[in-house]
């Protein structure tokens, strides 16, 4: 998982760590990669083979965003193998 943003990486740091954040974050201040998805406020959550796997329109819920966030993590993780 990787978040992108047009918010400086000192901002995407503050946030990484008060919500314990794991995944890289890299900024997109010139909009390149939001040219390539749509305009305004989205936010897409898309997984390692390019899936988008959530949509979220506007300006970003961080409750919602980080619960499905957990969600996600919690589905990419290898369920266990105990008896």
């Amino acid at each position: 998982m990787l978040g992108v943003s047009g918010d400086t990486l000192e901002t995407h740091q503050a946030f990484m760590k008060e919500h314990a954040i794991a995944f890289p974050m890299i900024d997109d201040a010139d909009g390149a990669i939001r040219k390539l998805y749509a305009s305004g406020r989205v936010t897409y959550l898309i997984d390692k083979e390019g899936i988008i796997s959530f949509i979220l329109k506007g300006v970003p819920d961080n409750g919602r965003l980080l619960e499905e966030l957990d969600r996600q993590q919690k589905l990419e993780k290898p369920a266990s193998l105990s008896p």
